[in-house]
C-alpha cells in the first residue's frame, strides 16, 4: 500500500525546495540533496539551530505537538542554506494548508505564505559590480 502525502515547491534566491509530508508521524524529516545522499534535517544544517526552527516554523506555529505528527521527505536543489531553510517553511506552509485550507488563517498572520521575491542583483557592464562604479582618476 502506497502512502499517502501533501506536496508542496517552495523557493528562495536560487534554492528550490520539494517536499513530501506525510500524516500521522514521528516527526522525522529526511533531506535528500542533489548527489542523492540522505540526511536528518537538523543534522543538514550543521547544529544550526535557528535555521532548523526557522524550516519547521510552520508546523510550530500549528502548536509544539504538531512537530512530532508529521514525517517529511524533503529535496533540497542550490542556493546556500539560509535560502534553503526560508524555501523548506514556504514548502511546510503550502502542503499544510492543501491539507486543511482552515490552517491558512492560522499561518497568514505570520507571514509564512508569502515567497520572498528578492533576489541577487546581476552586474551590470561597465560596473565592478551590480551598482559599484570604477574609482575615478582626475588624471
Amino acid at each position: 500500500m502506497e502512502k499517502r502525502y501533501l506536496y508542496a515547491v517552495g523557493r528562495r534566491n536560487r534554492s528550490t525546495v520539494n517536499v513530501r509530508l506525510y500524516q500521522g508521524g514521528t516527526g522525522n524529516f529526511t533531506v535528500t540533496k542533489t548527489n542523492g545522499s540522505t540526511i536528518g534535517l537538523k543534522e543538514y544544517f550543521g547544529g544550526n539551530e535557528y535555521l532548523y526552527e526557522n524550516s519547521i516554523y510552520p508546523l510550530i506555529t500549528m502548536g509544539k505537538e504538531a512537530v512530532g505528527t508529521y514525517n517529511a521527505d524533503i529535496e533540497i536543489s542550490g542556493g546556500g542554506i539560509k535560502g534553503q531553510s526560508d524555501a523548506i517553511k514556504l514548502a511546510f506552509a503550502r502542503s499544510l494548508i492543501t491539507m486543511d485550507p482552515a490552517i491558512r488563517a492560522m499561518l497568514k498572520p505570520y507571514g509564512l505564505l508569502k515567497r520572498d521575491p528578492r533576489r541577487k542583483e546581476r552586474v551590470k557592464p561597465g560596473l565592478r559590480g551590480a551598482r559599484r562604479r570604477p574609482q575615478w582618476s582626475k588624471r
